[in-house]
């Protein structure tokens, strides 16, 4: 299983913004610089993410972006379950678009069922606090690309 860009993107703004200190704001070409990604799609990413409530977008001159949530409340897996459009790991998970002729004798459908079910197990055990633990080295290593 992959997961999209968008939903990467989406991970590493909020993994920036909790890194940041004392609620000060980042500007989207910031963190586009620090990760080397196309501002383009980290301003889509932004919009989706305040939509969602994860983050707060002040506008103006002296706007930016920031938490709207503590680090602590926002589940990982949450996260990537709002970010992602769907699950189908496989054809006969999708039951509207199905045609595969053993789906209804097939053992791989549940084995992948909880194959998926284990990793967002997993997920939902982490929250972005865990992940910013060492937010003074991932901003030392963050602002090293800004330009």
């Amino acid at each position: 299983m992959r997961l999209t860009n968008y939903t990467d993107y989406s991970l590493r703004m909020l993994i920036y913004l909790g890194s940041m200190k004392n609620g000060k704001l980042a500007s989207i070409q910031e963190i586009a610089n620090a990760y080397q990604i196309s501002k383009n799609h980290l301003m889509k990413v932004a919009h989706e993410l305040g939509k969602k409530g994860y983050i707060e977008t002040i506008r103006g001159r002296n706007g930016g972006l920031r938490l709207a949530h503590l680090p602590e409340e926002i589940n990982i897996g949450e996260v990537v379950r709002s970010t992602e459009e769907d699950f189908n790991l496989v054809e006969c998970f999708d039951k509207e678009n199905n045609t595969c002729v053993i789906s209804p004798a097939c053992r791989l459908k549940h084995v992948l069922h909880n194959a998926l079910s284990a990793y967002f197990e997993v997920l939902d055990g982490y929250q972005l606090s865990d992940l910013i633990v060492n937010d003074t080295t991932l901003m030392k290593l963050l602002t090293t690309n800004r330009e």
